[in-house]
Parts: C-alpha cells; structure tokens; sequence
C-alpha cells in the first residue's frame, strides 16, 4: 500500500554523539532567544527534536519515540518522504522564489491539482503562508463579495492565530485577544456527547442545532451576515463528528439566507479523515474551502483559500484588496504537487480510512470497554479523539475546559516514557498518526495508549 520507512528498514536508529550535543546547544540557545507561540515563558521546557523519518522522531537524549500527534495535524505524508525532499531540492536548485504576480510552474500546477480534488466549482486558488491567513482572505473575500460584515462561528472551533482568525476561533485560546469589534457572533455547535440543547440522540442534536443556528441568523440580522465558518469536523477542539444531516442542514441555511459558506478544512484535509476532504464525507459543497498543513505536510508553510466561480467573478474586473510577498511560493509550491502526487500514487488516502476502519475504530472501542476513564472514543481515518473522564456518568472531564491537570500531565508522561509522542488538548489524547504509519507501528503505539491509560483509571469512579 505504501513505501514508508518501518522498523526493519529504517538504515539509522541510533543517534551520534555528537547530535545530541548539538541539540543540547540548541536548547541553551532556544531558551536564550526563542519566545514561543501560546506558552508562559518562564516554565517551558520544550522538548528537543534532533531528526525525524517516517513516523518516528527522535529526542534530544537520542530515544525514539512514535510520532501520534502528526506535529499539528499536519505531518500528513509522515517525516521526510523522500519523494517531497527530492522535490524542494529539485526546486531550490531551479527557482526558489519569485513575486506572486509572476507566473511559476510549481504554483500553476498545484493550483491545478488541488482544484481537481476539491468538491463542486472550487476552482480558484489564493495560495497563502499558511491556515490562519487563509480564513483571514476567505473572509474578506466572503465580505466584499456579499457587502456584509458579521460572520458567524461555532464554539468550540479553532481558526487561526492571527487577529481576525483568532477572534473566530470558539475556544478559550480567543479570550485574551477578543475585544468584541471583530464582526464575530459565536453559536452553540452540534457536539453530541456533550450537548449543549438536552439531546441524547444524534438527530434530536442536529434539529436542534439547526434550530439555534437559524435563530441566531435571524436575531442577528442574516441581511448583516457576510459567512459562516465551520470546520468540517473540528480538530483541536476536540474531533467531535457532526451528526447525521447537521452539515447539509448548515449548508440549506447559508442558501436560505444568502451566507457564504466557508468550510475550514485546514487540519481535516488532505487524507486526514480518510478522504481528500472531510466535507466529502457529507453532501455538501461550500462557497469557499481553506487548506494548509496537510497539503504538503509541512514541509515548507503554504496555505489557501478554494473559491467557488461565482466568487471569484465578483473580481474578474474588481480588485482584490489583498496579497501576501510568499503567496505561491515555489518551495512550498512544489513540495505540494509531490505530497498530493505521492498520496494518490501510494493510496494513502485510501489507507488513512483502511486505518480508521479496520485498526483505530476497533482498537479504541476496545479500550473503552476496558478503561473507566475514557468517556467517548470518535473519528475517523486517522484523525481520533479519546475523551476521558472522571466519572461517565457525569462526564466530569479529566481536566477542566480550556486547562491541563495532574492527571492529564501523568498520561501524557507515561505516554512519552513507553516512546510514544502525544497529541493532548485539555481532557483528551488525539489519535493522529501519519496517513501512511506501517499497521504494526500503529499497533505498537495503540498498545502503549492502551496500557498508559491506566494512568488515568485510577482517578475515575
């Protein structure tokens, strides 16, 4: 199915001595100089990161450790796939960059492929640095094609880092950036093990989400509403799958009300729920799609915005009011034409819902029969969530909404002593391999998901 790297194959498992005296530098030097992004500075002690290949990465001490977090979600093609490393040198060695308003080969034909792969007339890309930006420009674009200002997000939901992205985001990350003057009214989302409109099944939380999302239109006026922004399926904030009908419901409403629809598929994209796109899991085809991260895993930043035709003929013969000095990098560029090259050439796609199906799902139902502190287990492809909990019946979270605990910091300790490297955000581990791990790395590190969480059993009753 693929050519990743495995255990038997992998020709370095060791690292020199020498590395690691260099990382131990690197380290001095980065708490020296580096000021890094949502951390108190003071107390972080980041882990160094010496070298990476397939779905392993290496620590500062030399140990190996199963990469289950994809980095940010976005590793999606697994470390340094030769055939995407090949690619950049071949680029760098041709042209390593050029001004966005200049024609280059690499951008050309990214944008091609990724519009083929795209659901319905999506086919018109503004590249951008990175998933923040890219909701940033869907946005004004969503603005100036409607005349309308308001957009309307979901609790619960991340967009972004930047200013405006930020302020859309649901999530507890907003708080201290949220001034109130962005134009962003948040709703209630359709999340139906904890729901938040009394439901315990998942059409009653879809009509009833629905019904809280048309009277927020309504009560806050849809003539003011330029867009809509709803991941997919949302990924920090806690892989939590819309229920049956809830995103066609979302989509008859933005038609209903002249609303742009932007589906943000910057973390769920590109393989990572076992389809190209997530929203292809359902029937529905937005006005606008951001992207990065898994376009090209990473490997050099690169972000957009998918734009429907009827957009993108609000500018034909009116500026665009926007642009970015590395839109379109060739770099980045061409590590994206040989990521999607080599997703579809190894079936990786296909793969990454094979894993979900066959291995994941199974795996974490299991584990739930077993674990008293696990609440709820969902996802799909390679993109899972295991919720745990303090008490099932209550669903007190193991760490509060928005902070970390004792308890979690003990799971994710054990986690890295068995050799796995975690994705945790508040109460949950996140089961978020590369889109192409070999089946039994992935059961080696369920095994040692398995076994950690009798960590977190002893503080559940």
């Amino acid at each position: 199915m693929t050519t990743n790297l495995t255990p038997d194959t992998l020709t370095d498992t060791k690292v020199s001595a020498e590395l690691i005296e260099a990382g131990k530098r690197a380290y001095e030097l980065d708490r020296e100089h580096v000021f890094h992004s949502w951390q108190a500075q003071g107390p972080f002690k980041p882990m160094t990161i010496l070298k990476a290949e397939g779905s392993y990465v290496w620590d500062g001490d030399g140990n190996r450790l199963i990469d289950m977090s994809g980095q940010l979600v976005n590793t999606n093609i697994g470390h340094q796939h030769p055939a995407v490393v090949a690619a950049i040198q071949e680029q760098a060695g041709q042209l390593c960059t050029i001004a966005p308003q200049h024609v280059n080969i690499a951008r050309s034909e990214a944008a091609r492929l990724i519009a083929e792969r795209t659901p319905g007339d999506l086919n018109h890309v503004f590249f951008t640095n990175g998933g923040a930006d890219a909701v940033e420009h869907a946005i004004r674009m969503a603005r100036l094609h409607t005349g309308r200002y308001k957009v309307l997000s979901a609790y619960r939901s991340y967009h972004g880092g930047t200013q405006l992205a930020v302020n859309v985001t649901g999530d507890p990350r907003r708080i201290a950036n949220d001034y109130g003057d962005a134009g962003v009214v948040h709703f209630m989302p359709a999340y139906t093990y904890r729901s938040y409109f009394g439901t315990t099944t998942e059409a009653d939380e879809a009509e009833r989400a629905l019904r809280h999302l048309e009277d927020m239109i309504v009560l806050e006026g849809a003539q003011n509403i330029a867009a809509l922004i709803l991941e997919s399926i949302p990924g920090t904030a806690g892989i939590y799958m819309p229920p049956a009908g809830y995103l066609e419901g979302v989509r008859e409403l933005t038609k209903k009300y002249g609303i742009m629809y932007i589906a943000d598929e910057v973390m769920a994209g590109f393989g990572r729920s076992g389809k190209w796109f997530s929203v292809n899991h359902w029937n529905v085809i937005p006005d606008l799609l951001t992207f990065a991260k898994g376009v090209n895993s990473g490997y050099v930043p690169l972000g957009g915005v998918a734009i429907s035709d009827a957009i993108f003929e609000t500018f034909r013969d009116r500026v665009y009011p926007g642009g970015l000095t590395y839109s379109g990098h060739p770099l980045a560029c061409a590590a994206a034409v040989a990521a999607i090259n080599t997703m579809a050439d190894e079936g990786m796609i296909e793969n990454a819902e094979r894993l979900g199906r066959d291995i994941i799902g199974p795996r974490l139902a299991q584990m739930m029969e077993r674990h008293p502190s696990i609440g709820d287990v969902r996802g799909a492809g390679v993109f899972w969530a295991i919720e745990l909990v303090k008490n099932r019946e209550t669903k007190e979270p193991m760490a509060a909404y928005g902070g970390s605990s004792p308890e979690m910091n003990e799971l994710i300790g054990a986690l890295k002593a068995k050799g796995i490297l975690p994705f945790a955000n508040f109460n949950r581990i996140h089961v978020v391999p590369a889109l192409n791990i070999p089946d039994e790395v992935l059961e080696q590190a369920l095994d040692a998901i398995d076994e950690a969480l009798e960590v977190t059993d002893k503080y559940a009753n």
